[in-house]
């Protein structure tokens, strides 16, 4: 808690107490901020409540990241598979029944008890047997840690599970623009105007106004440039056959440099044996 605290320190505060004056004092503070009740279901078990006003992922980061490793105790829920690694273990011959009876398979050498392999010894969710803990405890594995997790979040009267935060600000965007789409397309077809479909709509009006004053003898300036494209189309494409006659002139040099350095191979009056 120490190194949790120190770590926060000038971003975040921790606050520890007792369950029920903290239930207490947010019942008191309802009347105020209503959306505190929303807290009171999650205040059970041992809990405490992390302050600040800086970005919500940093300071999860600097929470859970202060961990701190301990032993593994007889009775104890394995929150992770604890395997005990292959290897020369130091002890002495005379405790090789301990590990027979835990099923792990030894052999000495040189004087000394060694592990042939890999063992799960604790599968998670499982708890920890005194025989397992002593073991741990001989061979100075300490395979669990404590510290602290984030369990809910509070934000502006919404409160939501912490690994919100994980989503990324891409996955975000993207689904906020999915949701504009949809909104704009719905729009359209309904002929229901809304801010996602009025640039549309506005597109498509002017496509229809290019389109009549095609169809007619109607003039304005966005559509004179298309009316020209329509009566002369090879006045657009003049600069294309231009390039088009450069290109053989510059594709026939190489072919005249091949054929100089096709000449230069000759045998000069040589055959392959002379």
């Amino acid at each position: 808690m120490h190194q949790i605290r120190l770590a926060n320190r000038g971003k975040a505060t921790v606050l520890m107490g007792k369950n029920t004056m903290v239930r207490r004092a947010l019942r008191l503070l309802v009347s105020e901020n209503p959306s505190y009740e929303k807290l009171i279901p999650f205040v059970k078990g041992n809990i405490g409540f992390v302050f600040t006003n800086d970005d919500l992922k940093e300071v999860r980061e600097k929470l859970v990241s202060n961990r701190v490793k301990a032993p593994a105790r007889a009775g104890a829920i394995a929150p992770l598979d604890v395997f005990v690694p292959g290897g020369n273990t130091g002890m002495e011959p005379g405790k090789t029944s301990f590990f027979q009876a835990l099923g792990i398979p030894t052999k000495i050498a040189r004087g000394t008890i060694e592990i042939v392999n890999d063992v799960h010894l604790v599968k998670v969710g499982t708890k920890v047997g005194a025989s397992e803990a002593t073991l741990l405890n001989m061979l100075n594995i300490s395979p669990f840690t404590y510290g602290m997790t984030v369990v809910q979040i509070y934000d502006n009267g919404t409160v939501f599970p912490s690994h919100i935060l994980d989503v990324e600000e891409s996955t975000l965007l993207d689904k906020f623009m999915t949701g504009v789409k949809r909104v704009a397309a719905l729009s359209l077809r309904l002929s229901f105007p809304t801010v996602a479909s009025v640039p549309h709509s506005i597109v498509n009006g002017y496509k229809n106004l290019l389109a009549v004053s095609v169809a007619t003898d109607y003039t304005f300036e966005g559509s004179e440039k298309v009316k020209a494209f329509l009566a002369d189309p090879s006045a657009f494409a003049a600069a294309a056959p231009a390039a088009d006659a450069a290109a053989p002139a510059e594709a026939e040099k190489p072919k005249e440099e091949e054929e100089e350095e096709d000449g230069s191979d000759d045998d000069m009056g040589f055959g392959l044996f002379d």
